[in-house]
């Protein structure tokens, strides 16, 4: 194979696209090369189709227990090429090698947790109240699957699609982000190292209007799932009207942090930095406006500075950096346009907002930090995804609720108080699909998803598998 140069996976081969036509990746640290991929075509796309197709009618046949062993030997095959995943991720994205272990580890706890949990999926039987009729509900593979994913996490997003399709017994077409394709791209080569049943997963990435909407328009997958922006979702669902199909969506997000005036001021700082400037803000789940209390808005500020000053930003697996670039120069013009026009309206500039002067290529921007931020300004009415926070000062309980949910966004909240009675009576009134409360946790076997423009459906635990499986009554006369 030729260095550098990955192939797409369509039905158990590697192939070149049809025509030959390749796309090169750029690094978003570097703005070099980072590798090239096959770029498929619509051609590439209706194989990956009728690939998924003729696959399904076999492993949708297949016992639970077959399924596990292949996505075992998966599993194995997928830590074995640990280092090649992880050098893909953090080229593609350009993220500090220890930034890279969370996407590759959810691919590796996806294969295992869903294998184990189809194990624990019941078929029910139902009572019947004149004791006439015998009925059982049973579980069945929905169908070929489509997944669309977003770039941000190129392999956290396959594992979140990939493990509940395969043990649910779908076949699956992954079509990951042209913005951070390659480490998708190497799982096809494990796919193909293993001799995964052919055509249960097909990896390839293209243009959109090729091959994104090749795959949402067809009347063959009965299942279409993605991560990615809210107006992209809206714009699938339109797509996917050709036939009735099954839609799970995880899409944008617009996170408060609500932290009272009981609340313990150094873990909310530091919880709060951490998933703002985590992957360069661009994280769906990350907190977007931060509203503190104004008896602790002096501390909480003061330590949260603090923990914006400690990140170091850059590239590289001995660089020591906490934080990467954006993905893009566009990315990188939209945040510095909404922190100016922030500024304009009025917001304080207390940190930040620069190109980092020691790093003269990517596109890289300094953790920023905006007080005297108002609900009219885009950084409160956008989701930023970028490293920049926004801080609002509150008196009122019900003040602050309200502004908390003035969102279109219902994805996540945090909430950070000592009062057991309070965090549950503001958790209930949040209009967001998770709320966290005094700290945060994400993993495979909790629900994650999102409400009004933010989502349908869940992604990981138990509550995923529903995406992917159909329930059928049977009923006999006794």
């Amino acid at each position: 194979m030729e260095h550098g140069y990955r192939r797409l996976y369509i039905n158990g081969e590697l192939r070149d696209a049809e025509g030959g036509r390749r796309r090169t990746v750029v690094c978003p640290a570097t703005e070099e090369p980072a590798g090239e991929i096959a770029w498929a075509t619509q051609r590439d796309a209706l194989a990956a189709l009728e690939s998924a197709r003729q696959a399904f009618r076999s492993w949708s046949k297949t016992s639970i227990e077959e399924r596990s062993r292949w996505m075992s030997l998966l599993r194995e095959a997928v830590i074995a090429r640990e280092e090649d995943l992880r050098l893909a991720v953090m080229n593609e994205m350009g993220k500090p090698w220890d930034a890279t272990a969370e996407d590759y580890q959810t691919v590796v706890n996806s294969l295992q947790w869903y294998a184990e949990e189809m194990r624990r999926n019941r078929d029910l039987v139902l009572p019947d109240v004149q004791g006439s009729h015998r009925h059982e509900v049973i579980t069945q593979p929905a169908g070929v699957v489509g997944a669309f994913l977003a770039w941000n996490f190129p392999l956290l997003n396959v594992g979140f699609k990939l493990g509940p399709a395969l043990a649910a017994g779908c076949s699956i077409i992954l079509r990951p982000s042209s913005s951070s394709p390659l480490s998708a791209y190497v799982l096809g080569e494990i796919c193909a190292q293993v001799n995964f049943p052919p055509g249960v997963i097909n990896i390839l990435c293209g243009p959109a209007d090729e091959v994104a909407e090749t795959i949402s328009t067809s009347s063959i997958p009965r299942v279409l799932t993605m991560i990615g922006s809210s107006e992209t979702g809206r714009r699938l669902i339109a797509q996917s009207a050709t036939s009735v199909k099954r839609l799970s969506m995880e899409l944008g997000g617009n996170a408060p942090v609500l932290v009272f005036e009981d609340a313990d001021a150094e873990t909310a700082a530091r919880e709060t930095a951490a998933l703002k400037f985590g992957n360069c803000g661009q994280i769906c789940v990350a907190p977007n406006r931060i509203f503190v209390h104004e008896q602790v808005y002096e501390r909480f500020t003061a330590l949260f500075l603090e923990h914006a000053k400690a990140v170091k930003v850059g590239f590289g697996r001995h660089s020591g950096a906490t934080m990467g670039p954006l993905i893009d120069a566009r990315s990188r013009e939209r945040v510095e346009g909404m922190v100016a026009s922030a500024i304009d309206a009025g917001a304080q500039l207390s940190f930040g907002g620069a190109r980092p002067p020691h790093l003269s290529k990517g596109y890289f921007l300094e953790p920023t930090v905006l007080e005297a931020v108002t609900p009219s300004m885009r950084v409160f009415r956008e989701e930023i995804f970028g490293p920049v926070a926004a801080l609002l000062r509150f008196r009122e309980e019900r003040e602050v609720l309200d502004l908390a949910n003035d969102t279109e966004y219902g994805l996540v909240a945090y909430v950070h108080t000592r009062d057991g009675a309070r965090a549950r009576r503001v958790a209930e009134e949040l209009e967001f699909g998770e709320v966290m409360v005094n700290g945060f946790k994400y993993a495979i076997d909790l629900p994650h998803g999102g409400i009004k423009e933010s989502g349908i459906g869940k992604d990981c635990s138990h509550y995923a598998l529903e995406d992917y499986l159909i329930r059928k009554r049977i009923t006999t006369r006794i």
